[in-house]
């Protein structure tokens, strides 16, 4: 749960770097808070027509918006790729693929234009 907490306390830092741990605890994290917000909104029967999620699971997707978007950038920032390569999950399939494996690759091990390397950083 810290590697959640984090990101959401730095929910305002598009600058630096981010490891590849960090950004997928906070995945998985999300994920499942997500899945049991949803659960929620069944629950109480508040799922919307046209099967929308319903309103608790809508705010907590706002809620956690824009750390989403800060993490996923300073993980770009670690593998030394611009935080604007997030709009290439705008191409259909292709971008989403494209993005995961990004993701998946290990970051730059010495310092970039982004900033030091953040496992330096924990020794």
């Amino acid at each position: 749960m810290e590697w959640y907490f984090k990101v959401l306390r730095q929910y305002n830092d598009f600058n630096g770097r981010a490891r590849r741990q960090e950004f997928w605890m906070f995945a998985l994290i999300n994920m499942i808070l997500s899945m049991g917000a949803t659960m929620v909104d069944y629950i109480f029967e508040l799922i919307l027509p046209f099967g929308l999620s319903g309103p608790i699971a809508s705010l907590y997707s706002l809620f956690v918006l824009i750390p989403t978007i800060a993490v996923a950038v300073r993980r770009l920032h670690d593998i030394g790729k611009s935080g604007w390569m997030l709009l290439v999950a705008l191409i259909p399939f292709i971008g989403f693929i494209w993005l995961i494996v990004l993701f998946v690759r290990e970051g730059e091990p010495q310092e970039n234009r982004y900033g030091y390397d953040p496992k330096e950083q924990l020794i």
